[in-house]
Formats: C-alpha cells, structure tokens, sequence
C-alpha cells in the first residue's frame, strides 16, 4: 500500500532513472524492452523525475506506460534543475505548476499518479510548495503527492498541509540514516517509504571491486563512496552478503533486496536496471525469507561504511 491514501502496489518497483542516463550506457530500445519485460514481470509501480536526463527519461517512460495506463501507477518529482550551469532546487508554487504541466506533456499523461518534491527547497516555506501540489491534486492533474530526501520536520509539515502517500529516500543495507526519525513518521502518519538505490547504486551486488569496475562517464566516479579509497575499504565488509547469499541460493543483490523488504510493511522499494536479466533476478528477491539471525548478521555487517553516499555540494541539499 503507497501510504493510506494511495495505491495498493507491490512492494517491489521500478525505478527508472537508469534507464537512459548515469550508470551503464545503453540505447533507448534495450531500456523499452526493459520496461516491457518489467510489465510482464507484474511490476506496476514506476518511478521518473523531470531532473533525469533533463526529461529525457520522463518521455521514453512515458512512450512505454502510457500504451498500459490502468495497469501502472507512474511517480515523477519536480525541482532540481540546473541554471548557468549550476544544479539548483525550487519549490516555488509557479514552478511547482509549470514542472506538472511539462511533464505531463512528456509523460503523455493526463494525470501522474504519485508526485513529489525530489528536494525541500530552503528558501521556500514547504507548506507554499505542498499548497501548491495540493492544488493539482484537486484539479485532477496529481493523485497523490511524496516529498523526497526531506528531514522529518519538512515531512511532518508537508504531511499536515497536504497528507502525504509515501516519502522516497535512499535506504539500504549500508545507507541507514533513515532507520530511526524517518521510519517513525511512517508508522505514525500512515505514509509508505519508498527506498531508492537499495543495491547500493549496484556495490551490494557485488561486482564493484574497485573503480576501475566503472565505465568512464559513470557519476558514481564523483561519489565519495565510489572512490578507489571506499571501494577498497567497503568491500571488505561485503562478506556476511556473501556468505548469507550461499546459504539461502540467491545472489548478493537478491539477499540484499530482501534485507530491505523485511524491514517494515511501510517499505517499498525501486531498483533499476537496464538488464532483463537482472530485472528478474530483482523481481524474484520478493519472494526470498531470510532468518531473523540472518537479517541481524547482515545488519551489523554494514552499519558503518566509508565515504559520503553524494559529492559534498550535494549532501548540502538533503534533508531540508
């Protein structure tokens, strides 16, 4: 369930961002077969912005789900965008409209299903940026609204201006900031955690030994997490993922799929790919059980990791 006042959808998603831009290059009729096969999996929740490949990615989505409208529930997020070169957020009510209406269009929507602020802009008052989204809710252009890497005082006061379906923020085996304040407002306010990159921007499936395991041009590069320094540290802690995928006969990125479903009811989660391959692979980690022993040894075995998960410009925009 995406909250109380949304959708009842699997736990697990599709998050789309990859599909034409970031990590692994690809071309636009691989990332529709993906999305094609992800449909046919019975995946019904897929998650865009307007931020990814500056709309690009909105629009090979929307190429794909528009065809299966009343099957999917279609996310999207407005506000980062770049000026002069610079990434930027807002959340001003004229921009909140005037992002809807421009990603409806690339969508080929006539309404998007979960909308949300991907980041709190720190010179507007949230309750002006939800009033806005507020707004297209009632004019049939949204049918529930999210916010995105927001503290938990930005949620609360997001929430009481407009109720909230779900909140989206990374979450997995080794990114846990969110365990404590952010999992509470969930549980007392009925709203559904959306964990994006929860294979840990694919270093928990265990194929990242170094950085030279990524392409030139892959962002990762200019993650402090995804320097030859971390990765060299990080994977040393990989062992208990390991030795828990051995025993249960999944993969690392199956195992650490499950961790982050058997958290909460609350949660769902969205990984990405451009792989079919690995789509069914994540698709059948939903269906893996693992021992409360197994899911506290994993716990413990990645709750301290080196390096920041964004660039240091970046982690200034979390968590307003």
């Amino acid at each position: 369930m995406l909250g109380a006042v949304g959708a009842e959808v699997p736990s697990l998603g599709f998050g789309c961002m990859g599909l034409n831009s970031n990590y692994t290059a690809t071309t636009d009729d691989r990332a529709k077969q993906t999305l094609g096969r992800a449909l046919e999996l019975g995946i019904v929740h897929f998650d865009t912005a307007d931020a990814y490949d500056a709309g690009e990615n909105e629009r090979l989505v929307g190429q794909v789900l528009r065809n299966h409208r009343d099957q999917v529930i279609i996310a999207s997020k407005f506000g980062q965008l770049v000026e002069d070169g610079k990434r930027i957020v807002r959340g001003t009510p004229d921009y909140v409209r005037s992002a809807c209406e421009a990603s409806l269009t690339r969508l080929g929507v006539d309404a998007i299903d979960l909308y949300y602020a991907h980041r709190i802009d720190p010179n507007v008052p949230v309750e002006e940026t939800v009033g806005a989204m507020s707004e297209l809710v009632s004019e049939g252009k949204v049918r529930w609204l999210g916010v995105s890497e927001a503290s938990p005082e930005s949620t609360r006061r997001a929430h009481a201006t407009h109720p909230l379906a779900a909140m989206q923020n990374e979450y997995s085996l080794w990114t846990r900031f969110v365990e404590d304040e952010h999992f509470d407002i969930c549980h007392d306010l009925g709203i559904a955690f959306v964990a994006y990159a929860p294979l840990g921007r694919g270093f928990l499936s265990g194929t990242i030994k170094s950085a030279g395991d990524l392409r030139d041009g892959d962002r990762r590069h200019a993650h402090p997490r995804f320097s030859a320094e971390s990765i060299k540290a990080n994977v040393e802690k990989l062992e208990v993922l390991t030795d828990v995928a051995v025993e249960v006969g999944a993969s690392t990125s199956q195992v650490a799929l499950a961790w982050v479903l058997a958290q909460h009811p609350f949660i769902h989660s969205i990984p990405g790919t451009t792989s079919i391959a690995h789509l069914e692979e994540n698709v059948a980690a939903a269906d893996i059980v693992l021992t409360d022993d197994q899911l506290a040894r994993l716990a413990a075995s990645l709750d301290a990791v080196a390096g920041d998960r964004y660039p240091e410009a970046a982690m200034k925009k979390l968590q307003i």
